[in-house]
């Protein structure tokens, strides 16, 4: 005998009671609610509603990977709140774990803060991953040079951030102490998400100290890293991203250190395509498959030549590309 066909009304009944039994049964009041993600620790995140009240929620076994500015929908429990659906992200920036597998480190985010310091040395490569995924996410990015007050005038950190003004990127400059340029960066910030950051021990907390003086009103405690005696590695101190409100307008997502960012899930042609100096040459060479090395008539190669590209930019695609897929 076939089964008789239900229509959409009476679908959307049985799943509305469905969801109410479901409710029912973890002690949910049945009403969902919109939230945005403010930190993840585990299976608990704590959750802002639209009146700026905090709650800890609980996710439902099928929904993963939830990050410090997702948007949700939640319904308020007897221990807090249930998670029970994340919207659709407008961007994402993600990252390889150790096994390979792509997980998310901040959703809905508008710009990337890049901070770099005199001391843990900054690694040109490493700017450059960045720069790549968040031009890959479709995220604006911009550098911080932080610790400015123990800059040598020819230290080799000012040679490194002038490689980015010319190629359009903002370049700004911040003091540990007296932070005149501090609005600056909040002008930068105004009415977006930005997501910050850098190798551990730049200076993230403290330059999150400076931006949002009263960042323990919700009783988070902002840790000021040192660095690491001996090794010049800054020791961790966050140890998962968080969202912070800047006075006025826009919002700030602080990441964990990173020392390494991996882009191997990404073919060589995207993370050429996100080095923003090459795109006027891609699609130049005469062989197709170019790999901007050593073939002739390369567009690229050409460029370098004639000063439109840096050799040192160039270089770094090179490394980068190694470990990334053809």
């Amino acid at each position: 005998m076939a089964k008789r066909r239900i229509n959409q009304q009476q679908s959307r009944r049985i799943s509305a009671a469905q969801a109410k039994q479901l409710a029912n049964a973890q002690g949910t009041t049945g009403q969902v609610n919109s939230g945005l993600v403010i930190a993840r620790f585990g299976q608990r995140v704590l959750v802002e509603n639209a009146m700026g009240e905090q709650r800890q929620c609980f996710l439902r076994p099928h929904i993963e990977n939830i990050v410090a500015g997702d948007r949700v929908a939640w319904q308020e429990s007897e221990d807090g709140g249930v998670i029970e659906a994340v919207d659709e992200r407008a961007t994402v920036l993600t990252r390889p774990n150790a096994r390979g597998e792509l997980r998310p480190i901040a959703a809905n985010v508008d710009l990337m803060l890049i901070v770099i310091a005199p001391a843990p040395e900054p690694h040109a490569n490493l700017i450059d991953r960045y720069l790549v995924a968040a031009e890959h996410a479709g995220i604006q990015p911009a550098l911080i040079v932080n610790k400015t007050d123990l800059l040598q005038a020819a230290d080799p950190v000012l040679a490194l951030a002038g490689r980015y003004a010319p190629l359009g990127y903002s370049v700004i400059h911040t003091d540990r102490e007296s932070d005149p340029q501090a609005q600056q960066v909040r002008a930068l910030m105004s009415q977006r998400t930005a997501v910050l950051v850098g190798q551990s021990g730049v200076g993230k907390s403290s330059l999150i100290k400076r931006l949002l003086p009263d960042t323990d009103q919700r009783g988070n405690d902002i840790r000021i890293g040192a660095l690491s005696e001996g090794v010049d590695k800054g020791r961790h101190t966050t140890t998962a991203a968080e969202l912070y409100h800047l006075p006025g307008s826009g919002d700030l997502i602080d990441s964990p250190g990173i020392r390494e960012f991996q882009l191997s899930h990404l073919p060589a042609a995207e993370v050429a395509e996100a080095f923003i100096e090459f795109r006027p040459f891609l699609g130049r060479c005469h062989f197709r498959d170019c790999q901007h090395d050593h073939e002739t008539d390369c567009a690229i190669l050409e460029a370098v030549a004639t000063g439109a590209i840096s050799e040192a930019r160039l270089a770094s695609y090179r490394l980068m590309t190694e470990q990334v897929s053809r």
